[in-house]
């Protein structure tokens, strides 16, 4: 009797076949190089941030004829002031122990305090407030707890503050360097001489401390937006301090008759140079315009190098010049010798080339009126006011006024004058004839009156 008896089922029948689940796969990451599998299994497979030894360390195999060892060997410290003895493991090369201090005797870091003695004492460090073996106390708590004072003041045996152990320390250590010292020159750079201890400021920071940890949320609030409403002001009134340092000084050696002709400008120039008067105007209120703006966009930077303000305001000057005269300007310096950068840019150097550029600009600008002017007075001398380009032709209409109405005498034949009248032009006087009969044209004669 077997299962298939049990269950019922015939002998020849095939078994159900059952589906196999399928297994997720596994992730494979390969053990790092230098970590056995044990410490890897251990770290859960991560392997550390930062490895504490050289993964080629590992591989690096010792010298065949070094034998390494590692023994159970007493040590001493010289950081301790006790004869005690201690054991450690060491690494021990062809059986030689190593000789020298223990290695971590080298972090046990000490403050050196000062010393006094009783007649200095007598004589430099008296104070009221303070008694010898207050004092002395002191000194050595210090040269205990090296100069921790939060743990000295708990064990001062008199109910004395962090400042007031504070101030006493360093007014003492002043007081013995100053008095020691043979110049006070020698300790100008100490720090005790060179940044004395103040009380009264230490006990203000620290209430000032207190205060704003013990600020409410709501009380933050408010003093970020007094700090940003300050600082909206702060800037405002910088922006209106630029503005009214970048505004140019009117010169000093401007007259009354400059003045006048300013302000009449009529009277003293021809017409064909009124023309060329609101250009000039413009450009030198343009570049009035450009240098301002240029010193401050310079006074926004606080800190820039005195070649780009030079690059900066020479742009700004040939701003309303045109390509042509800013090469004119650039050869003209050439010619003088003149670098088109100064090699030594300092303020009064780069100061003096600024000018020096402005005054050939605006000798260029002359050169150019004149030219200007001297054709104007070749035109006015060759033809008449009437034939210059600039000025427009008037047809003369005196024939017209002065031409009488001659009518129509003739039946059927043509208007008197009317050929004579299309051969004269408009602007040419023309005498008006006598009689209607000398205007009249011969008739012809008939074929029966010949």
């Amino acid at each position: 009797m077997d299962a298939k008896d049990i269950l019922g089922l015939p002998k020849n029948s095939l078994p159900i076949p059952q589906e196999k689940k399928s297994r997720p796969p596994k992730d494979s990451q390969r053990k790092p190089d230098g970590i056995s599998r044990e410490v890897y299994a251990l770290t859960g497979g991560l392997a550390p941030l930062m490895p504490a030894i050289d993964s080629s360390q590992l591989k690096k195999q010792p010298p065949k004829d070094e034998k390494i060892t590692w023994q159970w060997l007493p040590f001493t410290n010289s950081a301790r002031k006790d004869t005690l003895q201690l054991y450690h493991w060491v690494r021990v090369v062809n059986g030689v122990p190593p000789t020298g201090d223990y290695s971590f005797a080298k972090y046990n870091k000490s403050v050196d305090i000062v010393k006094y003695t009783d007649e200095e004492y007598e004589k430099y460090l008296n104070d009221p407030g303070w008694t010898k073996e207050e004092t002395d106390q002191l000194f050595d708590l210090c040269q205990q707890f090296d100069l921790r004072f939060i743990v000295i003041a708990d064990r001062f045996s008199s109910s004395r503050t962090v400042e007031e152990l504070k101030d006493r320390y360093y007014s003492v250590c002043r007081a013995v360097v100053v008095a020691r010292a043979p110049a006070l020159g020698d300790i100008s750079g100490n720090p005790v001489v060179k940044e004395p201890y103040n009380v009264s400021q230490e006990i203000e920071r620290k209430r000032a401390l207190s205060m704003v940890l013990s600020q409410t949320k709501h009380q933050e609030r408010k003093d970020a937006e007094v700090l940003a409403e300050a600082k909206k002001i702060t800037e405002s009134r910088m922006a209106a301090k630029v503005a009214e340092e970048s505004e140019l000084p009117v010169p000093s050696n401007a007259g009354p008759e400059s003045a006048e002709r300013a302000s009449f400008p009529g009277d003293t120039v021809s017409p064909s140079s009124n023309v060329q008067l609101p250009s000039a105007t413009v450009a030198s209120s343009a570049l009035t315009a450009d240098n301002a703006s240029t010193l401050a966009s310079l006074r926004m930077l606080r800190v820039y190098l005195r070649t780009y303000a030079l690059d900066q305001m020479v742009q700004a000057a040939s701003s309303s010049a045109g390509l042509r005269t800013i090469k004119r300007v650039e050869q003209t310096l050439q010619e003088l010798g003149v670098n088109l950068k100064p090699r030594v840019p300092t303020k009064s150097v780069c100061a003096e080339h600024l000018e020096l550029r402005k005054e050939i600009l605006t000798l260029l600008n002359l050169q150019k009126q004149l030219q200007y002017k001297e054709a104007e007075g070749s035109s006015f001398r060759d033809g008449s006011y009437a034939d210059t380009p600039s000025t427009p032709k008037r047809p003369n209409r005196g024939g017209d006024q002065d031409r009488t109405f001659v009518p129509d005498m003739s039946f059927g034949g043509e208007r008197v004058g009317k050929r004579d009248q299309k051969r004269k032009a408009p602007g040419r006087l023309s005498e008006a004839p006598s009689s209607p009969a000398q205007s009249k044209r011969p008739r012809k004669l008939k074929a029966s009156e010949l």
